[in-house]
């Protein structure tokens, strides 16, 4: 598949569908530390700071819930690729 299909089937699908994956379950067929790092890590630890900055982003940047999420995200990779 090229980049460019990837990016056409993103824009395609709508919300309401996308909604209904379990999107940790299909991300971790690829990658399975997401269906087991949960009895590893202190996910509350992680939550309560993630949480604080998300609140942080939606304050200082009249950002939505979903709008911190993406940015938090998008942050996290451009940081993960430096």
């Amino acid at each position: 598949m090229e980049e460019k299909d990837l990016e056409n089937m993103v824009l395609q699908t709508d919300d309401k569908v996308s909604d209904k994956v379990n999107w940790s379950n299909v991300w971790s067929k690829k990658y399975p530390v997401l269906s087991t790092y949960k009895d590893v890590v202190d996910v509350d630890k992680y939550k309560k700071e993630l949480r604080n900055i998300l609140e942080e982003l939606k304050k200082d940047y009249n950002y939505t819930e979903l709008d911190a999420v993406l940015v938090l995200k998008d942050i996290l990779y451009h940081e993960m690729k430096r």
